[in-house]
This record gives C-alpha cells, sequence and structure tokens, in this order.
C-alpha cells in the first residue's frame, strides 16, 4: 500500500466534503437551494459548466480515444461551440422571462401541464441512467487504488458527494465545481509531464512517431452515402453536426445545465460564462488527447501491453508509474471531476422531482416543507444512482456508453424544445407524439442499426420535430397556453 498516495487522496476527500457543507447556512429557501439565491459570478458559473460537463468518463475515457484512435474526437468538441450560438438566440431569452426553476417550465408555459410533465420525466430518466454509468466509472479508478470491489468504490464516492450536495445545496455544487476543475485539469498537466519525461527523446519523440502514425489528425472530411460513412463516430460531419445538436440539447434543454444558467444574475451573464466555458472545454479535451497519444508512444517503445479494457490504461499508469505523492495528487484529481459531475446531478434531479413533479400536486405548502422535500429527495437519487451504477458493471467504453444513452433521449428532448421556441401552430398533444416517436426511432437506431452515437440527437431532434409539426396538421390543434402573445 502506498500510504503517502492515499494520505493525498483521503486528505482531499475530507477537504472537499468539509468545504461543501460550509455553505449549509445559506439554504434557507428553494431559490437557494436549487438556483444559489442568483448571486453568483459568471465565470464560476462558467467553471462549473465545465465541470458539469466533464466527468470520470471524460479523464479516463479520452485518453483512451487518442490511444487507439487520434485526435478526431475535437471535432465533436467544435460542435459544442455551435451550439453556444444556437442556445444564446434560441433558449436564453425565454429562460430568463420570469423566474425559472427548472428547463422545463418553458415546456408548460407553452404547451401545457402534460408536456411539462412528460419533459422533466424524460431527463429524470436519461439523467440517472448516464449519470448511473458515470457512478460506474469513478469505482474503476478507485478500485486500481485501494484494491477493493467495485462496489464498495461506488458506496464511498456517492456518499461523500451526498453529504455535501445534500447541506450545501446549490451554491455547495457551484463551488466545490470550481476548486475541482483546476485540481483534474491540473492533475492532468502535471501528469501529461510526468509522463513525457518517462519517454527518451520527450515530446520529440512523441510528435515524430505520433506523427508518422496520423495520431493527431483531427478532421476527416469523407462525404459519401453510405452506412459506413453514418456509422463512423469521428468524421467531421458527424463530429460537427452530432456535437452542435447534443450540446445544444444537453445545455438548452437538461436542468442539469440549465439550472447553472439560470443561477446567472442576468441573461447577459449567462451567456458570459457559456461561452467562457467552451475555451476551458477545448483546451481540457486536446489535454487528454495529447495524454493518450503520449501513452500510446510510451507502451510502443517499452513493449509492454497496455491494461484492458481501455478506460484502464490512464488510471492504471498514473497509479503504477507516477512518483509517490504525484499518483495520489492525479488519482485525487480525477475523483474530483468524478465528484463535481455527480452533485450536480443529485442537485438537478432533486429540483426537478419538487418543482417539476411535487409542487405542481401540491402547491401550498410552506417553503421550508418543500425545502425539506429537496433534501430527502438528492437523498433518495443518491440511492437509485448508487443501483444503476452497480448495473452499468458490464460496460465497455464508458465515456461512449455514457454519451449514447443520453443522445437516445436527447433528441426527442431537443425536438419538442425547438418546436416550442420556433412554432406557434404544434400543440401540445402534437408535440407529446412528436416526442414518443423521437424515443422510439432513437432506440431502433441504436439497437437495430450500425449508427454511430454522434447521430442519434440530430435524428431524435428531426424525427420529433417533424411527427410533431405533422401531427399538428392532421389533429388540427392549436396549443392552448400561448407562451408567445
Amino acid at each position: 500500500m502506498r500510504y503517502v498516495d492515499i494520505a493525498v487522496i483521503v486528505v482531499y476527500l475530507i477537504g472537499i466534503t468539509w468545504f461543501g457543507a460550509q455553505f449549509k447556512e445559506k439554504q434557507t429557501s428553494l431559490k437557494n437551494y436549487f438556483l444559489g439565491g442568483r448571486n453568483t459570478p459568471w465565470w464560476a458559473i462558467g467553471f462549473s459548466i465545465v465541470s458539469a460537463e466533464t466527468s470520470t468518463l471524460t479523464v479516463i475515457g479520452t485518453p483512451a480515444l487518442a490511444f487507439y484512435g487520434n485526435f478526431g474526437f475535437l471535432q465533436v468538441v467544435f460542435g459544442y461551440l455551435l451550439a453556444r450560438i444556437v442556445i444564446t438566440f434560441l433558449f436564453l431569452p425565454h429562460y430568463f422571462k420570469g423566474e425559472l426553476y427548472t428547463a422545463y417550465e418553458l415546456m408548460q408555459r407553452r404547451f401545457g401541464l402534460k408536456l411539462r410533465r412528460l419533459t422533466a420525466g424524460t431527463f429524470l430518466l436519461l439523467r440517472a441512467l448516464a449519470e448511473g454509468v458515470r457512478v460506474f466509472a469513478i469505482s474503476i479508478v478507485i478500485s486500481i487504488v485501494l484494491g477493493t470491489g467495485e462496489i464498495a468504490s461506488i458506496v464511498v464516492i456517492v456518499c461523500l458527494t451526498l453529504f455535501y450536495t445534500f447541506e450545501g445545496g446549490m451554491t455547495a455544487v457551484i463551488w466545490t465545481d470550481v476548486v475541482q476543475m483546476f485540481l483534474y485539469v491540473g492533475g492532468a498537466i502535471v501528469s501529461l509531464f510526468v509522463i513525457l519525461n518517462q519517454i527518451p527523446g520527450g515530446w520529440a519523440e512523441v510528435a515524430q512517431k505520433a506523427g508518422d502514425a496520423a495520431k493527431f489528425q483531427v478532421f476527416d472530411f469523407r462525404l459519401e452515402w453510405t452506412m459506413e460513412f453514418f456509422s463512423r463516430q469521428y468524421s467531421f460531419w458527424a463530429g460537427v453536426l452530432g456535437g452542435c445538436f447534443l450540446t445544444t440539447a444537453s445545455h438548452g434543454t437538461e436542468q442539469l445545465m440549465v439550472q447553472r444558467l439560470l443561477s446567472a444574475k442576468t441573461e447577459g451573464e449567462a451567456r458570459k460564462a457559456l461561452f467562457a466555458s467552451w475555451f476551458v472545454i477545448l483546451f481540457q479535451f486536446t489535454l487528454f488527447l495529447t495524454i493518450g497519444v503520449i501513452l500510446w508512444v510510451y507502451y510502443g517503445n517499452s513493449g509492454l501491453q497496455p491494461p484492458k479494457p481501455a478506460d484502464r490504461i490512464y488510471p492504471q499508469f498514473i497509479w503504477n508509474s507516477l512518483p509517490v505523492g504525484v499518483a495520489g495528487l492525479v488519482i485525487a484529481a480525477i475523483l474530483a471531476a468524478a465528484m463535481s459531475n455527480l452533485s450536480a446531478a443529485l442537485n438537478s434531479l432533486a429540483s426537478t422531482t419538487i418543482m417539476d413533479f411535487y409542487k405542481l400536486g401540491y402547491p401550498d405548502r410552506e417553503e421550508s416543507h418543500y425545502l425539506r422535500l429537496a433534501k430527502r429527495s438528492t437523498l433518495l437519487w443518491g440511492a437509485i444512482l448508487f443501483g444503476i451504477g452497480v448495473a452499468a458493471r458490464s460496460v465497455s467504453s464508458v465515456l461512449e456508453a455514457g454519451l449514447g444513452i443520453a443522445s437516445i433521449l436527447y433528441g426527442a428532448l431537443l425536438g419538442v424544445f425547438l418546436v416550442g421556441v420556433l412554432t406557434k401552430r404544434v400543440g401540445e398533444r402534437a408535440a407529446m407524439v412528436g416526442m414518443a416517436t423521437g424515443i422510439a426511432v432513437n432506440l431502433y437506431v441504436k439497437f437495430g442499426t450500425p449508427i454511430a452515437w454522434t447521430w442519434y440527437v440530430l435524428i431524435g431532434t428531426s424525427v420529433t420535430a417533424g411527427v410533431a409539426v405533422l401531427a399538428s396538421m392532421v389533429m388540427k390543434e392549436r396549443d392552448g397556453v400561448n407562451a408567445h402573445g
């Protein structure tokens, strides 16, 4: 047992849990618990968006993509920028009309109560499944460090994250996100230089070998209308279009991200946070892909067999090969990414449960009653995510599994939101038919075709919006609840 490294990890876990719990006294209302009182600076929200976009999947899964492939994943990241432009013009103005707590209140304002509940329920299912895979990814790291079973590893992180999220609400989530983001990016930078130092010839050697093998290739502009084209995950077209639709859905319609934007003081501050976060995301993915390429050269030169599955390559190298103390710091950094994402998911799941379901059914209770139930809901979702994390142990690539699960449902959410803000003709029943059809088609695409996950959101969005518009013509209904007038 490497006691110095384990001590570093334990100090981090205790420290971040204590730090998050310090925001307990500010949690006196739902506005504070779910929106941080709407007085958080834009730069902190921007870093929090980055942390919410990042998870253990990113930290351990991205180097594996470059190890066995190239820099093609960055094509998806360029799509993230296009998405932020779309969100700024289409969704932000609607979110800052009145005082919204969740994204799905906009659906009630535009369509009606049934669609609000349907979209909110879709989010709960989506986030629970996707976050469950991320929870399992945490266990990969801890089991390498401690040699513990995966289930015991999941228990440790879920319980610690639950504690400060339960106590500190959204304020704790955002400020621990800021600390954790600097920790995991700093840890990755340290590990990059340490790994590079173990390769004779250093960066020049990496650049030559990786360059000869086209490891730094970013763009794949091949365009042909074949099934092979649609099964390639990281072509330019799949990456940019897929990344754009994926992020427009996640940042524009999913409570996990919208909750952060709603925590900003003004629409302008939310916009600044959104765009600033992209530059950090671009740097971050480039950093982790570079680490993957350096590890590829390292294993190629040493003749050692990389560990299987691919998601173990980076964390196992850290633990086995980095100097004492440094390994503990980097592992703590990976756990930081995991905890920041999990805390965000817990708070957003709780906010949707209370605001979009419970409070609608029992609207006249005291604020203290809702706040008490919000905390209990946080505990309940912690238990559910633990269960899904245990069940997710059979997945192969945790990064692609997480993105794939989310993408199935994102298309239906984005499609109905676009119909809501871009049309006045489509009513609630037609929108619900569109959503159901979009989800059904994406399930078929996922399990019945070789089409890559990068196309799922685009397909689901197109089907949902198209069917909703057609259904409105057949039903000849006009929405009774109109948000545009």
